[in-house]
Order: structure tokens, then sequence, then C-alpha cells
């Protein structure tokens, strides 16, 4: 789940990181009231959005004058801001922060995240602040520093001095340095945090430490105990069709292709979409409907995939294990014709009950292509749109 800039300068500054001070805004009526909360006379409108680049699509704004504030915000709200990381549909600005503006000496970048691969938690650090860090990575892989903690121990001196060691910290800023880096660390873990990230993390003419930006991740399945973190979540940001999915308990997430795809199984799912893409075209969503799905499982995952107006054709792939194959066949020939389906239907079923579940796609007197395996389902689906 992610969260906005605003909530996790909430979180940090509750831990003791050095962040601005500013107030988030729904509506340009509520800045006369919030604004004796600010000092100075330069200030930052922030679009409040998740997706990164907001800046070059016209989402942060540096204003002079309180007299300016009202009516910058006026101009952006209601804004669709199109980043590299929202889609050309782009996102509508609902709500704004608003800071004190930083007089910037450097930036820097700092984050630290789960490393699945290695079990540990990883801290980056970079003198290339306010740019992406995946551009930094690739062009130049020397500038990132990558320091691995056993989440299991106490973050290490040493360890922590390995982390800021890019930033050529003076004594009082080193001090502070450390004590941002176990605030992360502690906020990562106590909070299930998958990742936090402050892009750029600057020193001040004033020399002075602060979180200009922000951005936290958490883990989905932590919901159970941090009840806190996800009352943050906002629905807004969100595609409804993976809302509605989690309703259900399936595992969504839309992409742009053309084919609906559903499964059992997360790594049958990514190998059906490799092979649609092998056979030259694209996946329209990742859907995998678990191991013991029912039958009105089945047919609201079926009917999210015909919800999208871009998928030609529909591709089930069911290895039965725990699913089976008769529960998945019932499911899909009731939510078909409910639906009244008019594009094309490819299903390669396999294991338990596959005999019961193939004779109930045959009796269902919809227009069903059968394959014998992956290989020739992704053949036919592909040929079926073309």
């Amino acid at each position: 789940m992610n969260i906005h800039e605003y909530q996790a300068k909430k979180i940090l500054k509750d831990n003791g990181a050095p962040v601005s001070n500013g107030f988030v805004i729904s509506s340009t009526s509520e800045i006369e009231n919030k604004l004796i909360q600010l000092k100075g006379k330069k200030f930052v409108l922030k679009a409040q959005i998740h997706a990164g680049g907001r800046g070059k699509a016209g989402g942060i704004r540096l204003v002079e004058g309180i007299d300016r504030i009202k009516d910058e915000a006026e101009k952006m709200f209601g804004k669709v801001l199109v980043t590299h990381q929202t889609g050309p549909k782009g996102k509508e600005v609902k709500k704004l922060y608003i800071e004190e503006a930083s007089n910037i000496a450097k930036e820097f970048y700092l984050s630290c995240l789960v490393d699945r691969a290695s079990s540990k938690i990883a801290f980056i650090s970079s003198t290339k602040g306010g740019v992406d860090i995946e551009k930094v990575a690739k062009e130049n892989p020397e500038e990132i520093i990558t320091t691995k903690i056993n989440p299991t121990e106490e973050i290490k001196n040493e360890q922590i001095e390995q982390i800021i060691k890019p930033f050529n910290f003076n004594e009082e800023q080193k001090r502070e340095g450390k004590k941002l880096i176990h605030s992360l660390f502690t906020i990562l873990k106590d909070k299930d945090a998958s990742l936090i990230e402050i892009n750029p993390l600057i020193i001040t003419t004033e020399s002075k430490i602060i979180c200009l930006d922000a951005k936290m991740n958490f883990d989905d399945n932590a919901m159970f105990r941090q009840p806190e973190i996800f009352e943050l979540r906002d629905l807004n940001e969100e595609d409804p069709k993976e809302i509605e999915a989690k309703n259900y308990d399936l595992a969504y997430i839309k992409l742009n292709g053309s084919i609906g795809c559903m499964v059992n199984g997360a790594g049958l799912a990514m190998a059906t979409m490799d092979i649609i893409k092998f056979y030259g075209e694209e996946p329209a969503n990742f859907l995998d409907v678990g191991g013991g799905a029912s039958k009105e499982k089945v047919s609201a995952a079926f009917k999210l995939i015909l919800s999208d107006k871009n998928v030609k054709a529909i591709l089930i792939n069911i290895f039965g294990g725990i699913m089976r194959c008769d529960v998945l066949a019932q499911g899909v020939v009731d939510a078909a014709k409910e639906s009244e389906l008019s594009i094309p239907l490819v299903v390669r079923l396999a294991g338990t009950n596959f005999t019961e579940g193939k004779a109930i796609l045959d009796k269902s007197g919809l227009k069903i292509l059968s394959a014998s395996d992956l290989n020739d389902a992704a053949k036919k689906v592909v040929e079926a749109i073309k």
C-alpha cells in the first residue's frame, strides 16, 4: 500500500526525523485558517498523488508571498497530472500539501527497503538526489552505496557511517544524520514498511538536514497488525478494478494489453503472461484466483476481466490442485452467460476434476476454444484477435 507525501512526513516527524512545516488541504477554503502554522515568505505547493515525476508535470510550484497561495492552489486543484508513473490517463489532483520553502545547498538520495533476495534491510545512499535513482543506477552505478543490515539485529555505528559517507556531513550534520538513519530503520521494522524513500534529502544554506520529499510503501499482508497505517489508504488513488479485486481476495493488477488472463498461482500467471508476449501480444492484467477459489470468486474474476474495455480476448489457464476444474468451469460459464460474452475465450484446464470441468464447458453452449497445453492456448488466443 502506498501513502501520500504528507502522510509519510507525519510518520517521519513523529519518529524524530527532520521535515519542513506544512499542512494538507482538500479545498482552497482551508488555506486561510491553516496558514498560521507556517513562517517565511516562500512556500511550496505540492500535488498529492501516488506517482513520481510531479515536478515535471507541473505538480510542484514555488510561490512567493501568502497572497499568491490561493490563486496557485486554485489552478492546481482538478489538474490531471501525467507522469512516467501515472500512465496516459494521469491522476487528478484532489489534495495539496503546502509547506515552507527551503534554501537548498545540496541534494542527496536516501532510502531503505526490504531486500527479498538477501532477506535483509538495504539502505541506498547517493549524492545524486532529486533525480530518478533508476537512471543513476543505470548510468552512474558507482554513485550508489548499498548497505545491507540484518533485520533481527540492531543497526551498528559502522553501518550508519557507511550509509552517510557519500554526504560528507560536518559533525553536527553527522549527529542528525545518524538519528535519521535510526528513525528510518525503526519505522521500516515497526510499521511493516517495504520502502521508505527520501528524495531529495537536503542540506540547507543554514546547514540543516531536511527530508524534502518522502515516499513510503507498506506490506499489504501486515494490515491486521497495522490498522492505524492502513487507515491512511486513499482509495481515490487506486484503480477501482483493483479495489474490487481485493474485496474478493483476488490478486489483480491492471496492465495495458488486450488479452485478459485468469490463472491460479502467481508463477503460472507470470508464465502465461510471458508466453502471450512471446507470441506478439500483451496481457491486459495479472490475475491469480488462488488455490481454493469458489464458483462466486471465479465468476467475480471473470467479470472483472470483462469490465476492462481494452480486453479483446480472454485466456484461462488452470492447473487444478486445490483448485478444482469443475468449480472454475461453472464460475466461468455463469459469468459468461450473465455478461453476454462476445469476445473469444480460450480455456486450458488440467488437474483435479478436469473431466468434469471440460464437460461443463462443452455443455454450456458457449463458443469456447479448448487448448491442450499452455503453448497451444497462447497461440489460439493471439490468433483469435488478429
